[in-house]
């Protein structure tokens, strides 16, 4: 297999949308976007998702990134969110 780097691949900056799987709580998209505004301040309209028991929510937000390491900063703090299961 070739190594590549994602930057190489990657035109900075652009749009990158994280999907966000956690505990179906109301305050899941709130705390999504606090993260995203902390990180990458701007306007942002998360679409929620229940799963099919409703017991988790999925998050999708579109934020504009930088680089490989912004992407990696919004990933971590993401998966820091209290409710939060997956990121993907």
């Amino acid at each position: 297999m070739q190594k590549t780097r994602f930057d190489e691949l990657v035109q900075f900056p652009c749009d990158f949308t994280f999907k966000v799987m956690g505990l179906a709580v109301p305050e899941l998209p709130e705390r999504v976007v606090a993260v995203a505004q902390k990180h990458a301040p701007g306007d942002y309209a998360p679409t929620v998702k229940p799963s099919s028991k409703g017991t988790f929510h999925s998050v999708s937000i579109k934020i504009q990134v930088t680089s490989q390491s912004h992407i990696e900063t919004l990933y971590r703090a993401l998966a820091d969110i209290e409710e939060v299961r997956y990121v993907l």
